[in-house]
């Protein structure tokens, strides 16, 4: 099956899968709920770390950690063979919102409640070095894959990332604040006189986005698109291509 891919693509879903399979020494750089005991007890610890670095990475970068190096990726990969179907993401994606919200706000409450960051524990709850390293730990490792995959075998594509990513709204807001500025960054720029609408872009895009249209527009910019380089190394045309440039 991979063989079948584009070189490029073969690189990134081997690239998410290794991020995958290291997920069990990771995971408590991810978790939602170690931030939260970090600000309640004034301590900087590797998740809060990790969700700056990706806000950041996003002013230049966009969304590309969600499509080269997200563990979620990998498991998104793993479910799109029961459910291929696409979801409409301008239907769903204010569910994240409705999770992130109130989830950051919770965050900035504790920070603010503790008198702010007081000391530095990168592992603050996985002094083992390992995330996994404990029986209950294990369920939620379990309980986030099986959310993950879950969704998207229910749903369609990438579901979880739709709806329930607690890190995308990071990098969206990281594109969006790029936006505003329209500095240089990686981004997707299309030539539509050269598109011969056959739409493969579409049924291509991992995050289900209608990119034939925003090829027709010489749009490309969308706050699901992950960078993910499908539309490009599936357009016979060669109508879109990455750039590292100014503009929207």
């Amino acid at each position: 099956m991979l063989k079948q891919l584009p070189k490029r693509q073969r690189i990134r879903k081997g690239i998410v899968l290794l991020v995958f399979l290291t997920f069990p020494i990771t995971i408590n750089f991810f978790s939602p709920y170690i931030i939260i005991d970090g600000a309640m007890n004034g301590i900087l610890n590797g998740s809060a770390v990790l969700f700056t670095l990706l806000f950041l990475s996003s002013l230049v970068l966009g969304r590309a950690w969600c499509g080269w190096v997200c563990p979620g990726s990998a498991m998104a990969d793993i479910a799109e063979p029961l459910n291929n179907r696409a979801l409409n993401p301008d239907k769903v994606a204010w569910i994240k919102w409705l999770i992130w919200i109130p989830w950051i706000s919770i965050i900035v409450w504790l920070l603010i409640r503790s008198g702010g960051y007081s000391r530095v524990d990168l592992l603050l709850l996985t002094e083992s070095g390992f995330s996994l390293d404990s029986p209950e730990k294990f369920v939620i490792y379990y309980i986030v894959i099986a959310l993950f995959i879950g969704l998207a075998v229910l749903f369609g594509r990438r579901a979880g990332c739709h709806t329930i990513c607690w890190m995308a709204p990071f990098m969206i807001i990281g594109r969006w604040i790029r936006n505003r500025f329209a500095w240089p960054s990686l981004r997707l720029v299309a030539n539509a006189s050269a598109c011969s609408d056959c739409k493969l872009c579409v049924r291509n895009c991992p995050m289900g986005l209608d990119v034939n249209a925003m090829v027709e527009r010489e749009q490309m910019e969308h706050s699901e698109c992950i960078l993910c380089g499908n539309c490009i190394d599936t357009c016979a045309k060669k109508a879109i291509r990455y750039s590292f440039s100014a503009g929207k």
